[in-house]
Formats: structure tokens, C-alpha cells, sequence
């Protein structure tokens, strides 16, 4: 939870990261391509991230996956391609989750080592760690070949003759081989064998996944009976349960600093409700990040499953993907905010992360700039955590064409590639912008003001939130539809912060109600002077309840004005 400070968290595919290979071939292996390591987060690089404004970096791929490339010689069991999305695989078929992805290693045999390294360099860097836990579906040739003395392989004592056993580490097709609706030779002299089929990860209970599933992982069993209605059995405590939480120990003795929780909803509420506390006592301050969809499981997984955070995507991302593409009002932050009924500042904010379309695809908003007013709300509207993906803070448009995944407005993980903003920020570890556009230079500073702002000041990351919408519609300077405004308070700090969604500058009037000085008691001032925190341009502006705030607001673009005497 928030103890003061704003979390700002970078999330980054450490696959890409580092490569800086400038011709990359659609589809191309390992050697052709070439892979991003742990130690392309040099300090310099981590010292860079930091600078943006940046409290809490995601290492994303982390855990070892399935993977077309052949580590054999490492004594690592090769995957059938067949069942590997890519040639690099996806890191969320996790095949083993006692080890760390060996392509992300300089020497694979110490693989583990390099990674303490980069936790320990990033805490050097005063950055905080967050990894992935997968708790929900494994590779489907999942095979653990570090896994620690005195555990247990997932699956290994399994009864595959049932659908379902609570002792079952995973759900079973009995006396049926399994069929995946695709390619099952994938180049190989043989197909791809599974029998007795296990379910696939996206709750599919048969043998037939096709192109469209999570075909390349296999369903966990957490004591739910898929097969007869969802019973649950919980009593004794199912093995899967133990076994995953020796595996977030096991990662938590690491010193990392939280995990990030895939498809949390699909594993029962009363796992997380048993384990998170369990890891809490041994490490108190560890962070629990749920990736959950559903509104009506939020106070669930929240209260009961004890996550400090749960993304906001089908609320305030949504709602401002549509804003920013025009389909919209802006005034619909409100009823998005109020719909979440208190628990808003337990939500993850973000635009962009590996699962979205970038900003600046075709398939978004086409132009970056455009995600700027959105960027502002989502990092300053409350004290919960923001998030950005790594390229966004320079308008990485997600528009190329890499392999397994194709030209759909997102930056691939499934494939080896490099992402070209990334590459020319970083310059060979120079990071001195010598390769980056004037436009890329433009949208990353207002990105380092925004999240050093929403990091540093305290009426934005500790203080209250006022929306002004409500005193607004209908203006005749102001327009709810393409304009946001709200205040920011604590103790001596106070922002007004206005933006606008429009494609063309706003000379609005802002409404200041007489019922915010009473909730936030700030004082009415005729004529005080303000400071715009995103350009450092001053300004006199009336801070009072019968008369409007006059500001000017450019293009796809906001203001932060602190009101002295609060400066």
C-alpha cells in the first residue's frame, strides 16, 4: 500500500530491452536476432529510468518459458515448437518457475546469479523490482530442473485417469490424446504428443485448443471442479496450493520488491486469501499486483485475497482510450472514478502495458501526443499507482510485423526483436539522445515532468482529490466533453490541474465551487499567482467560488498550476 510515496512502475520486456540489433528479420531465431540481457540494465540504463520518474521497475519475462531455442546443452529439456508461440515463446508459459530465462543470461549456466546481480544493481539505483508470478497455467511441458531439494515436480503424483482430483496438480482428459487444432508437427520429423491431454489455460477442458487459445499452457488445478459446476474443495489444503507458495517464497527470498499477479482472477480468492498474508509475514513490505477484469470480483480480491493494487483497465484505461480516440466524453472520468465506490486509490493506472496497443499505433490514436492529457489524469488524479510501458514515454508505435506476432499495434513477446525507440534512447548505453527525434526528445520530457511531478508533490501523491466536473457542464468556456479539470490538495500544496482532449488550444473558464474550499479549506484568492509545473511558466489566476478560473490549455495537452501562497 501507499506509505507516502507515489509508485511509479516501468514496465519493460527484458527480452528487448537491450538488443540492439537494427535489422531484425520477421521471425528470425536467437543467433539472427539476437535477445536483450540482464545486464543491458547497466547502471547507467537503470540510473536513466530512474530519472523519468520511475519508483518501481517491472522485469517482465523473467521466469524461465517455453521456448523454440535449444538449451539442451545446458541441460534445459528442448519444447516442441508446436506448442511455443514464437520463436522466443511466451513468458507466460512458464516452464520452469524455480529458474530464470536463460536467453536473458550472458553465461547461461550462472543464469541465477546474473539476475540477484540486477535485483541488487536496482536497488543500488534506487529502484525498486517486480516480476511476474503466473499462478494460473504452466508451459505444457512444463519441467522444473532447478527446483530447490524437498519439493515436489508439479503433476508428479497426479492420478491421470481422473478429470479431476484435488490432489491433482492438473486437469486431465482421460484415455484422449491431445489434438490442438494447428500445426502439430511445426517443421518437427514428429508431432507433438500429450496423453492423456491436460486442459489448457484459458479454461478449455478438452483436447481441441485452437489458434485463438493459450494452447501452449496447461490449466493449474487450485481445488475447483470444473467438470461438476465449480465445486470447490478446499479442505485439506490442495497441493497446488503449497506448491505455489514455496514458489513466491522462493522468488521473495530474492529481494524483490512485489509480484505482479497474472490473470488473478482465474485462480480462486481464497488461495491469494491463504498465501499473500503467509508471504507477508516473512516479508512484510513485498508488494501484491492483480491483474483482474472483473469489477464485481474488485473488493473481493482486494479484501478477501489481500492485493495492494488491481489494474484499472476496464475502467479509467478504457474509458480514456475512448476519450483519447473520440468516442467519448471526457466527463465519463467521473462516473469512472465514482464507480469504483472508494477503493480507487487500490487501482493500477495505466495507457499502455504488453497486453494493449500502443498509443501511437494505427489501432489507437495514431500520434502519441494525443495520449498526453490521458497520461496527466491517469498519473495526478490520485495517490494509487501509475504505470507506463517502456517506449511509450516516446511514442513506439507497435507497428511492426515480428513474427508470431504480427502488425497489431503492440511490441511483440512472443518473438526476438528489438524495439527502435528503445534502442536509439539507449545509444549503445549513452543515452545522450543523439539518435532520437525532436518529436520523441518533446514527448519524453513531458513524460519525465509528468511522472516526476506525480512522484514528488505531495498534494499528488498523498494528498486529496476534488473532480470539478460537476461545477462544469454546460460552461460557456469550458467544454466536459474535450476538457477534464480537478484540484489537488495537501496541507499547504494546492493544484489545479486542467486538461484538454481537443486537437485545438482551449481558452476555458473554470468553475471552482464554494463546497471545494470547505472539503479541501483553502482560502478564496482574487488574483494569486500560480506556476504551470509542466512548463515553469507563471500566471495570475482568481481562485475563488463565484468566479471562474481563466486559463488557456493547448492541444492534446494539460496544466498543473501550483497557487501560491501554497508554492
Amino acid at each position: 500500500m501507499n506509505n507516502g510515496n507515489k509508485i511509479v512502475i516501468y514496465q519493460v520486456l527484458a527480452r528487448l530491452f537491450g538488443n540492439n540489433n537494427s535489422h531484425c528479420i520477421h521471425n528470425g531465431s536467437l543467433q539472427e536476432n539476437g535477445c536483450g540481457k540482464f545486464s543491458g540494465f547497466s547502471t547507467k540504463a537503470l540510473e536513466e529510468i530512474k530519472k523519468l520518474g520511475a519508483t518501481h521497475i517491472w522485469y517482465t519475462g523473467v521466469m524461465e518459458h517455453a521456448t523454440q531455442t535449444d538449451h539442451s546443452e545446458h541441460h534445459i529439456r528442448p519444447d516442441h515448437p508446436a506448442v511455443v508461440k514464437g520463436k522466443a515463446g511466451s513468458p507466460y508459459a512458464v516452464k520452469d518457475y524455480y529458474d530464470v530465462d536463460p536467453d536473458l543470461a550472458d553465461d547461461v549456466a550462472g543464469r541465477m546469479k546474473e539476475f540477484e546481480s540486477l535485483v541488487a544493481r536496482t536497488h543500488r539505483c534506487g529502484l525498486k523490482v517486480l516480476v511476474d508470478f503466473v499462478p494460473n497455467h504452466v508451459a505444457r511441458q512444463y519441467n522444473s530442473d532447478a527446483q530447490p531439494d524437498g519439493t515436489c515436480q508439479l503433476g508428479a503424483n497426479d492420478d491421470t485417469g481422473q478429470t479431476f482430483s484435488p490432489y491433482n496438480n492438473f486437469y486431465y482428459i482421460p484415455d484422449t490424446k491431445f489434438h490442438g487444432q494447428f500445426d502439430m508437427r511445426a517443421g518437427m520429423p514428429e508431432p507433438y504428443h500429450e496423453f492423456p491431454a491436460k486442459a489448457t489455460g484459458n479454461n478449455r477442458f478438452d483436447a481441441y485448443p485452437n489458434i485463438n487459445d493459450w494452447y501452449e499452457t496447461v490449466k493449474l488445478n487450485y481445488g475447483i471442479d470444473f467438470f461438476n459446476g465449480g465445486q470447490a474443495h478446499f479442505s485439506p489444503v490442495p497441493g497446488t496450493w503449497n506448491k505455489m507458495l514455496d514458489i513466491l517464497l522462493f522468488w521473495a527470498s530474492k529481494e524483490i520488491d512485489g509480484f505482479r499477479c497474472d490473470m488473478a482472477e482465474m485462480v480462486p480468492v481464497e488461495f491469494w486469501e491463504w498465501a499473500i498474508p503467509q508471504v507477508k509475514e516473512r516479508y512484510p513490505d513485498i508488494l501484491f499486483i492483480a491483474e483482474v477484469y472483473n469489477p464485481a470480483e474488485y473488493r473481493n480480491y482486494l479484501f478477501r485475497g489481500k492485493f495492494d493494487y488491481l489494474y484499472d483497465k476496464v475502467g479509467l484505461y478504457d474509458t480514456l482510450r475512448s476519450i483519447i480516440c473520440g468516442y467519448d466524453s471526457a466527463k465519463s472520468i467521473t462516473r469512472c472514478w465514482q464507480s469504483l465506490g472508494g477503493i480507487e486509490k487500490q487501482m493500477l493506472n495505466f495507457l499502455e502495458n504488453h497486453d494493449e496497443q500502443r498509443i501511437a499505433s494505427d489501432f489507437f490514436a495514431g500520434n502519441p501526443v494525443k495520449g498526453i492529457p490521458g497520461l496527466i489524469v491517469a498519473a495526478c488524479m490520485n495517490t494509487n499507482p501509475v504505470m507506463i510501458y517502456f517506449g511509450q514515454e516516446f511514442g513506439e508505435p507497435g507497428m511492426d510485423i515480428e513474427g508470431f506476432s504480427g502488425r497489431d499495434g503492440r511490441t511483440t513477446i512472443f518473438d526476438y526483436w528489438s524495439v527502435d525507440s528503445i534502442r536509439k534512447w539507449r545509444n549503445n548505453d549513452a543515452f545522450d539522445g543523439k539518435m532520437l527525434t525532436d518529436k520523441q526528445k518533446h514527448l519524453y520530457a513531458v513524460y519525465q515532468k509528468v511522472l516526476n511531478i506525480c512522484s514528488k508533490e505531495e498534494a499528488i501523491a498523498q494528498g486529496h482529490f476534488f473532480d470539478l466536473t460537476y461545477a462544469n457542464e454546460n460552461g460557456w468556456m469550458f467544454n466536459e466533453h474535450k476538457q477534464y479539470a480537478f484540484l489537488r490538495s495537501c496541507q499547504k500544496e494546492l493544484l489545479l490541474i486542467i486538461v484538454n482532449f481537443d486537437g485545438i488550444s482551449a481558452d476555458v473558464a473554470v468553475n471552482i465551487p464554494s463546497h471545494a474550499f470547505d472539503v479541501l479549506q483553502i482560502p478564496q484568492m482574487e488574483a494569486c499567482k500560480a506556476v504551470d509545473l509542466l512548463t515553469g511558466k507563471k500566471e495570475t489566476i482568481s481562485f475563488l467560488p463565484y468566479k471562474p478560473t481563466e486559463v488557456s490549455v493547448g492541444e492534446y495537452s494539460g496544466k498543473i498550476l501550483k497557487v501560491k501562497p501554497y508554492l
